[in-house]
């Protein structure tokens, strides 16, 4: 088979590596939404470069960038669009809003409020827009990459369950190691980061299309979905869910381990791929009992304990 998921990780990596650090985990979980068409939730404290690669990868896929900055006073048309009145045509005429991109940007996606932030959820699952019982389709390649401060910050508005469940990948961006550090410094120590952060490179879309095409011959065997299947079914019964993974989840589950194991060469998914992917595709779509809030039991623990203790198929 050919080697199109490899090509396009790597050249993605590199890409972003002349813009960012220590990110190549963040970078693959990239790569995999893109070549699905998920959407992609960046979540971390503030000043760990969530927007500078947000950018970054606009910029190495060589379509349009659009960015909407999250506050309370945004509006539902500031990013979908509005009709506004054309005097000399005597009618009215659609405004596109910043969601007509092939990258949207939403940027502390959760200090908007709650009605801004559902104006993102038909766009995220039916690729349009709909505006005074008007249609309007977005890009083919329309995809959201939302940044999120932690919940426990002042003024912001935590994300509802149906929001969450549309995105295809969470990442959690933690503190950069020290030599990561190190590296920030001597690169940006006099430079400003937004203002070199352009890729000189574009992938395209035909790497893009060929990576895509190349998933649809990584073989899936049927006692592996029915591993995906029983992973769902285990976090339904979880004594400490309360909602566990819906069918959206599953199949984005699926599709994650597909595209990772074409990343590595490989033209079968195993349940190592699942395994790898899970972490980014389960904790976010998990809503915890009370009781399990109160012990401090996180999403990520039970995703992994749902990994351990769900059979692996031979």
């Amino acid at each position: 088979m050919s080697k199109a998921l490899e090509s396009f990780e790597r050249r993605l990596q590199q890409e972003l590596g002349s813009v960012v650090v220590g990110l190549q985990p963040v970078v693959r979980a990239l790569a995999i939404a893109i070549v699905a068409r998920g959407h992609v939730l960046l979540q971390g404290a503030p000043g760990l470069g969530k927007t500078l690669l947000s950018k970054a990868f606009a910029a190495s896929l060589g379509g349009t960038f659009k960015r909407v900055q999250g506050t309370s006073d945004l509006m539902p048309a500031d990013i979908t669009g509005v009709h506004v009145f054309d005097a000399e045509r005597k009618d009215f005429t659609f405004r596109h809003g910043p969601v007509f991109a092939d990258v949207l940007l939403v940027d502390e996606v959760n200090r908007a409020g709650p009605k801004t932030q559902s104006a993102l959820l038909e766009a995220m699952e039916e690729r349009q827009v709909t505006v005074d019982r008007h249609n309007y389709s977005l890009p083919p390649n329309f995809l959201v990459v939302a940044t999120q401060n932690p919940r426990e910050f002042e003024g912001t508005y935590p994300l509802p369950e149906s929001q969450l469940d549309r995105f295809m990948l969470r990442v959690d961006l933690g503190y950069p190691q020290r030599d990561d550090e190190l590296a920030i410094l001597a690169r940006y120590g006099n430079v400003d980061a937004h203002a070199s952060g352009t890729s000189q490179q574009p992938i395209g879309a035909e790497a893009i299309e060929a990576a895509r095409a190349e998933v649809e011959s990584i073989h899936v065997a049927p006692e592996l979905s029915g591993y995906v299947v029983d992973i769902a079914a285990a976090s339904r019964s979880h004594a400490h869910v309360s909602l566990g993974l819906s069918t959206r989840g599953v199949l984005a589950l699926l599709r994650a381990a597909r595209i990772a194991a074409g990343m590595r060469g490989a033209d079968f998914v195993t349940p190592d791929d699942v395994k790898q992917v899970a972490p980014l595709v389960i904790p976010h779509r998990l809503m915890l009992a009370s009781d399990a809030v109160l012990e401090g039991v996180t999403e990520q623990v039970i995703t992994q304990r749902l990994l351990d203790q769900t059979p692996v198929p031979r």
